[in-house]
């Protein structure tokens, strides 16, 4: 990992400045800005500017919606090898496309492992938060390069300590748990997971064992896309009697109607980290990031 004094560049899309910025200035470190270019037949041409470097390259890239990133991404990694960088991190907040990490049915694509495979081999290391893994161990299996991934627990348990301090932390289900555990024992407060069986792609079932009657919630989970399981976990705490009830999620995919979903539920707040800009964005995570990055 880098050490305090080692040169280093952050570089960073038009889209990411903000987030970048804020890493930039904990390492103490210079922020490039990228230029794009959109041609007529939609070809993109990224530039990180007529420069020489012999120092380390930190591309900061959020890529929710990576369908029209990706390229980019992949340009960008090229033109700083070629600019003479001496090693290049992709500090990716949040990592797509980990969910397909299986045939789910016949004649369907392993997608985690061919996005993971483009991404290591135009990389030295990525550093990521919360991904989703499920029947992928470690990250390192869908990413052909040096991987690490944070965990945004400890932040989201400051938010906790700090708005709904009383509060029973919830998982909807047992992927959660982990995520939970470890925000509960930071807050100081009592934790439960459910389990959660999906029907249709808008309709899910949450139950939990041993719920017992209590005052306020909050409800944490690492992706927030449809809304359909927080609202349905919300749902089951307001017939045993919590209130009010809080949420907080990782990584803000929220669909079109996702928040008024969840606020119809019965949720009071509705908060994310900074990993995907949101509206609902309240917790910072590049101090992880750049802890990560000077950590020796």
């Amino acid at each position: 990992m880098l050490k305090p004094g080692d040169p280093r560049e952050v570089f960073s899309f038009p889209e990411d400045l903000s987030y970048a910025r804020q890493l930039a200035r904990l390492i103490r470190a210079p922020l490039r800005r990228i230029s794009t270019h959109q041609f007529p037949d939609g070809e993109t041409l990224a530039s990180i500017g007529q420069r020489r470097t012999r120092a380390d390259a930190i591309l900061i890239r959020r890529l929710d919606h990576p369908n029209p990133k990706i390229a980019d991404t992949l340009f960008v990694a090229d033109a700083l090898r070629r600019a003479g960088a001496l090693e290049i991190t992709l500090g990716v907040p949040y990592f797509p496309y980990l969910r397909q990490d299986k045939v789910f049915h016949d004649g369907q694509p392993i997608s985690a492992k061919v996005f993971g495979d483009l991404i290591g081999h135009s990389f030295d290391r990525v550093i990521t938060i919360d991904p989703h893994l499920h029947r992928i161990h470690s990250l390192s299996d869908a990413i052909p390069c040096r991987t690490l991934h944070l965990s945004a627990a400890a932040p989201i348990a400051r938010w906790v300590r700090v708005n709904c301090p009383d509060a029973v932390v919830v998982g909807p289900d047992v992927e959660s748990t982990e995520l939970v555990r470890q925000v509960a024992e930071a807050a100081g407060t009592e934790w439960i997971a459910g389990r959660k069986r999906r029907l249709a792609d808008q309709r899910v079932i949450v139950k939990f064992d041993c719920l017992q009657t209590a005052g306020s919630a909050v409800i944490v989970d690492d992706i927030g896309s449809t809304g359909v399981t927080l609202a349905a976990v919300a749902q089951t705490l307001r017939s045993r009697g919590f209130a009010p009830i809080d949420s907080v999620v990782v990584h803000a995919l929220f669909a079109q109607g996702a928040i008024g979903r969840i606020r119809r539920a019965g949720v009071r707040r509705i908060v994310s980290s900074d990993t995907i800009g949101h509206p609902t964005n309240a917790i910072k995570t590049a101090p992880l990031m750049a802890q990560a990055l000077m950590r020796t």
